[in-house]
């Protein structure tokens, strides 16, 4: 069973940046999915970004050209380098992983959560 722990969660006044990280055990990380999701109070649980085994990225239309998605497979780590912050990107965001292909609405593994706070 996949164990997936974030860090790096913080926060930051707009236009600022973060990195989230995601260390992964228990699953072959070049396989499948993996990305992040976020929840936001009283909002639905939505995809943010996803990578594939080859190196493949999505990102949803709300992050495109302002988050970038990467990971490194011999530290088993998913990295989320979140630039030009938003309010509205404040939520709890969360490290995903599946072992069917991307992209993915949702997953079978979640992490904990790191928690994003954007102030104006």
């Amino acid at each position: 069973q996949a164990r997936l722990v974030e860090s790096g969660g913080g926060s930051v006044q707009a236009g600022g940046s973060l990195r989230l990280s995601c260390a992964a055990s228990g699953y072959y990380f070049s396989y499948g999915c993996m990305g992040w999701v976020r929840q936001a109070p009283g909002k639905e649980r939505e995809p943010v970004a996803s990578i594939d085994g080859v190196g493949a990225t999505r990102y949803a239309d709300s992050v495109k050209g302002r988050f970038i998605i990467s990971q490194d497979n011999a530290k088993n780590t998913l990295y989320l380098q979140m630039n030009s912050l938003k309010p509205e990107d404040t939520a709890m965001y969360y490290c995903a992983s599946d072992l069917r292909p991307c992209p993915r609405s949702s997953y079978v593994y979640l992490g904990q959560g790191a928690q994003v706070t954007v102030s104006s």
